[in-house]
């Protein structure tokens, strides 16, 4: 590997992870399967190699592309992933070509919100009771709730994607048939205990079992409760001097769930409960890559450290080397919602980048797009931002404000409209243009 540049299979789409390949030059192969080709927001960096296939997730549509390529996908010195569904398909991929990558049975304890449970309840670490529900189409069989109020999610889900709260089996049951309605992917989900109090999440690199560096954070409100209300997510970092105390607090419980769910290497994003009566923290839940939404930029901008690219560094085997440079304002995200109908037109992410104390943001969704009435998990919504500020209520009064100005730029046709309340829109819409009726003069 002294000799030649590194080689590195790398499975689905990540905007700073293909860019680390591009800094570091790593002759990387991405596979990008159909779905990500279809939506167009990501692109592949000229300098790397595409290998299209039809689901990027699935061993057997990676290992069919790489053999049609022949002797051009040879010769990888890594297998690596920041795609939390494609999280196993890499370690198995990994381990049939004889090549580093995270461990099947590691990755596993990583995407099971059961296995994960069962493990760092092993170490000794609180975390939430649960049931396993086979198929959530068919819950005949429960005649009560082992504990009310219950949360019920995808045993292996992501972005609280058909994520809910339940109190009584009438509501179980009401829920299930929803889905068989809406017919989810995924039918094997959890009722699992809920449990109160602040949710944290934390990110970081760990590198030969060492815990190398984490960022440590809170959502404005817990994501379910934020979905369920209806409200847009928000969340912002601590600051590791003046709110040292929640490094202190967090650091030994990430340490310890980490060993018992097996990360030796990689970066990870965890999301723990946090009771402030007692101090207390429960496990919630664990990936093996780092957080979504804008985690990354917010981490780079409070701390200079680019987790992406410490994540490449390990899958090659060497070891990052991160200094902190931590600035001293409250960086936080929030998501910019949409209403129920077809996305006509908004500001884009320059004209929000040029608002005051907006460091960044990104519109993710082009003209044609359809939102349905009500969230249906935390990552439906138009873009995001990032603010910059010197307290927690200056960052929230700002992110009101910013949401409320790109909403009243926000064009989107509502649903249902008669075809005279579409003209109106219309009127309202492009003023100078007339689609109503004439006469001849």
């Amino acid at each position: 590997m002294a000799d030649r540049r590194p080689r590195l299979l790398v499975v689905g789409l990540d905007r700073y992870t293909l860019d680390a390949c591009v800094r570091l030059d790593v002759d990387a192969v991405v596979v990008r399967g159909a779905a990500s080709r279809d939506d167009g927001l990501m692109s592949v960096p000229p300098e790397l190699t595409v290998l299209d296939v039809d689901d990027q997730s699935s061993v057997e549509s990676v290992l069919a592309a790489l053999r049609r390529a022949g002797p051009d996908a040879d010769g990888f010195d890594a297998v690596h992933t920041s795609d939390e569904f494609s999280m196993v398909t890499a370690g198995v991929l990994a381990r049939h070509l004889g090549l580093p990558g995270l461990d099947p049975e590691v990755a596993i304890r990583f995407r099971d919100k059961s296995l994960q449970k069962r493990a760092v309840r092993g170490a000794g670490l609180p975390t939430a009771d649960y049931l396993v529900v086979d198929d959530v189409l068919d819950v005949t069989h429960l005649d009560e709730l082992p504990f009310s109020p219950a949360v019920l999610k995808p045993v292996a889900g992501a972005a609280t994607s058909f994520t809910s709260s339940v109190r009584s089996v009438e509501e179980l049951r009401a829920r299930s048939e929803e889905y068989r309605q809406q017919k989810p992917a995924q039918r094997t989900f959890l009722l699992e205990e809920h449990i109160g109090g602040d949710e944290w999440f934390v990110d970081g690199v760990v590198f030969g079992g060492e815990l190398l560096f984490l960022a440590v954070g809170a959502y404005g409100d817990p994501c379910l409760t934020a979905l369920e209300s209806g409200q847009p997510l928000w969340l912002r970092h601590f600051d590791p001097v003046r709110e040292a105390w929640v490094y202190e607090r967090a650091r030994g419980v990430v340490e310890s769930a980490l060993g018992a769910l097996g990360l030796h290497d990689g970066s990870f994003h965890m999301e723990l409960f946090h009771d402030a009566a007692s101090g207390s923290l429960t496990f919630g839940e664990c990936a093996a890559r780092r957080g979504g939404g804008l985690i990354h930029e917010q981490i780079q901008a409070k701390f200079g450290v680019n987790v992406a690219e410490c994540a490449v560094r390990i899958a090659l085997g060497a070891r990052p080397e991160i200094k902190p440079e931590v600035r001293p304002e409250i960086f936080g995200g929030t998501y910019l919602p949409g209403r129920p109908g077809t996305l006509l037109g908004c500001p884009t992410a320059a004209d929000l980048v040029a608002l005051p104390q907006v460091e960044f943001a990104r519109v993710e969704h082009p003209v044609g797009t359809r939102f349905a009435a009500g969230p249906a998990n935390t990552s439906q919504r138009v873009g995001q931002f990032m603010v910059v500020a010197e307290s927690v209520e200056e960052l929230t009064g700002r992110f009101e404000e910013v949401r409320r100005w790109f909403d009243e730029r926000l064009w989107v046709l509502p649903e249902h409209l008669t075809t005279g309340g579409r003209r109106e829109f219309q009127r309202a819409w492009q003023p100078g243009a007339d689609f109503g009726d004439t006469l001849w003069r």
